[in-house]
């Protein structure tokens, strides 16, 4: 069952580094509609960061291509991320998404991204094929809003 969005957003944008931020940025304000609290704000916009920068440096390695990013606002406070490329893809996921699994450790990559998304999110999967690109989609429901009583 397909559930409908109430919000969503859709960029796409080259896979430049320099474009880290601005997907961080914006998914940082998107969210932010919902009053997240600093905790959820700050862990969506590094979970966004780890899957737009594994985009950049293993997706699009020595070249260049687009990165969509779509962002869905579900019922109950939930978003759901999309973050998609055309690169090389990943020929064994289950091995890329093992805890300091690398491959570009010669450029000090530590192999830690998928295991920090996996950590600030409540789900994180990955489609992969080799030279057909990567789709991980992580959702993430925010607390319910708490609401500070007024006192006279």
């Amino acid at each position: 069952m397909k559930i409908k969005s109430e919000n969503e957003l859709s960029v796409t944008f080259p896979s430049l580094s320099s474009n880290e931020g601005i997907a961080r940025a914006v998914a940082g304000i998107f969210v932010s509609q919902q009053n997240p609290t600093i905790d959820e704000l700050a862990d969506i916009k590094c979970a966004v960061s780890e899957a737009v920068t594994n985009s950049i440096v293993h997706g699009y390695k020595n070249s260049f291509g687009d990165i969509q990013m779509t962002i869905k606002l579900l019922p109950e406070r939930t978003f759901k991320i999309e973050i998609k490329d055309k690169g090389i893809g990943i020929p064994d996921i289950a091995a890329a998404m093992e805890p300091l699994f690398t491959t570009d450790a010669e450029n000090e990559r530590s192999g830690l991204g998928f295991s920090i998304m996996e950590s600030f999110m409540d789900t994180v999967s990955v489609r992969s094929s080799p030279g057909k690109g990567c789709r991980v989609v992580m959702v993430k429901k925010l607390s319910p809003i708490r609401r500070t009583p007024i006192h006279n």
